[in-house]
């Protein structure tokens, strides 16, 4: 069976692979394999959380939930770099693909699961933000519950300059930055655009955005509210390009994060480097 879920009930002295052999029907290397990616998750009272510690012990009345899908945890999660570690925190370009969080199925394809394989020395993670999977660019990763706390409080109050660029169809006439606030499920949101390049053979633009605010998608329901959607967004945009071909990947990336560090009281600014930007190099101007 490629898909399944089993949550067992623990009533005697067991160890986890002992107790999840009995349920399914999986090797034990598979099932390890399964647990490394984060689909095993342990309860105890009222608290729920993913498991990947095989020695953990179990006591009687403690609940194991297993969920196991093939196709999700076959998934290769691809590469992020990072960009400053900075003990507290640490900031890392997301690649398109790259998950911000997980589900109850795994964690493997995420920056955070990212984050804790590959930094050293080795940390706990927390999420602050996210940042779509089609799209790319800098992302934080707390490494305490502090700094989790400060940082995402810091993005909720909108106390931070973000910088995206977008490629889209068409060309944006007007020389100075536009402005677009209309809102967004209700809620007031901002959008400032302003065109950095123009291709004529293709009919397409390199913008420079900055955001006063963060509702989902914001950036791709403004670009269009203005004829202008973003290149490979099949949800606000254009599904198929003239000869009917299926969109590239999403053109959003997500190039400079500028605050004042709610941590240590200093002015912070990260960017991506020229040649990591991979919209500069999907437009001829």
């Amino acid at each position: 069976m490629n898909k399944f879920e089993c949550h067992i009930n623990i009533d005697r002295t067991i160890n986890i692979i002992e107790a999840l052999q009995i349920q399914c029907d999986l090797s034990v290397a598979d099932i390890k394999k399964a647990i490394d990616k984060g689909a095993l998750w342990h309860s105890r009272g009222k608290t729920t959380q993913r498991c990947r510690r095989l020695k953990k012990s179990l006591h009687i009345g403690d609940k194991l939930h297993f969920y196991y899908d093939l196709n999700v945890l076959s998934q290769h999660p691809p590469p992020a770099t990072l960009i400053a570690d900075l003990a507290d925190y640490s900031v890392w370009f997301k690649t398109y693909g790259m998950l911000s969080q997980g589900s109850k199925w795994s964690d493997h394809c995420t920056i955070t699961r990212w984050a804790q394989k590959h930094l050293t020395p080795e940390r706990v993670v927390f999420p602050v933000h996210r940042l779509d999977r089609a799209a790319t660019g800098l992302i934080l990763v707390a490494h305490s519950k502090s700094a989790a706390r400060a940082l995402s409080e810091m993005f909720a109050q909108h106390q931070l300059v973000k910088t995206y660029h977008i490629i889209v169809h068409g060309q944006h006439t007007q020389q100075e930055s536009q402005t677009v606030d209309s809102a967004i499920d209700g809620k007031p949101a901002r959008s400032h655009f302003s065109s950095l390049a123009y291709d004529e053979k293709s009919d397409k633009s390199l913008m420079k955005v900055t955001i006063e605010s963060g509702r989902k998608h914001q950036i791709r329901i403004h670009a269009a509210s203005i004829d202008l959607p973003v290149v490979g967004d099949r949800l606000h945009g254009i599904t198929k390009g003239n000869d009917g071909a299926e969109q590239e990947d999403l053109q959003l990336c997500a190039v400079e994060l500028k605050f004042n560090c709610p941590i240590h009281n200093i002015e912070q600014c990260f960017e991506v480097p020229e040649e990591m930007r991979p919209l500069l190099n999907n437009l001829t101007p």
